[in-house]
């Protein structure tokens, strides 16, 4: 099992803890940000493959930002990738 911890940019969270097992999400944490929703984004992927997640995730925005919290965790899958 591989964890990481992505230090995110341009969020209200600083940072996602990451377990992934075999390309499956195991368990997401947002720290910081607006907890109701970064829980919920959490839980939704628990549970789902690594490509899925990015494909669904990457690219949104929060408001005027061109980065959101979901879409940092994508780039925190992506860079597992590399």
């Amino acid at each position: 099992m591989a964890t990481i911890r992505y230090t995110t940019r341009g969020t209200c969270s600083r940072a996602i803890n990451l377990e992934i097992e075999d390309g499956i999400i195991k368990h997401v944490e947002f720290e910081g940000g607006c907890s109701g929703n970064t829980q919920g984004v959490a839980r939704l992927v628990e549970g789902m493959d690594t490509k899925t997640a990015i494909e669904k995730l990457s690219g949104i925005r929060c408001g005027f930002k061109n980065t959101s919290c979901p879409d940092q965790l994508a780039k925190a899958l992506e860079s597992l990738e590399k």
